[in-house]
């Protein structure tokens, strides 16, 4: 399955020069656990880091720095690990794999950022992938059993 179909689109962006405060009051407001560090206003602009929660708690409140003057572009992961929406999942899967991310920012054909693709998101095919199979074994019983009458 290609990422442009599993993506979530709506990506919560900032841009490098953002406090690490406003990161986190804008992960509040937007229920996430991350964000896509930009190089211009959100959707359409190059992907350039990622910060987590996580790497708030960790690199900036486990060292004692201040969230109100740290940055997000001295603390964001970089370099950025990302996708192309024509690729397939499992490549995705594997760059998550290899890199110890759990999810990764997604780009065009221009490198523009298209939307982001969590772990989650591959979990939810997997499943859905699940289901389906489950419903060939079932329905193959089924036949079976009709034909043996």
């Amino acid at each position: 399955m290609l990422l442009k179909s599993i993506c979530t689109p709506e990506v919560a962006c900032c841009g490098p020069g953002t406090t690490v405060l406003e990161a986190a009051h804008l992960m509040r407001r937007r229920h996430s656990g991350d964000l896509v560090v930009v190089d211009g206003d959100g959707e359409g602009a190059a992907p350039l880091g990622v910060i987590t929660d996580r790497d708030i708690v960790v690199e900036v409140l486990g060292q004692g720095l201040d969230p109100a003057t740290t940055t997000v572009g001295s603390v964001m992961r970089t370099p950025v690990v990302i996708a192309n929406e024509a690729e397939d999942a499992a490549q995705a899967l594997e760059r998550m794999r290899q890199h110890g991310v759990r999810r990764i920012p997604v780009v065009g054909d221009r490198g523009m950022l298209v939307g982001v693709v969590t772990v989650d998101d591959l979990l939810r095919c997997l499943a859905a992938y699940a289901g389906s199979l489950a419903d060939v074994v079932a329905r193959e019983q089924t036949r079976e059993q009709r034909n043996r009458r």
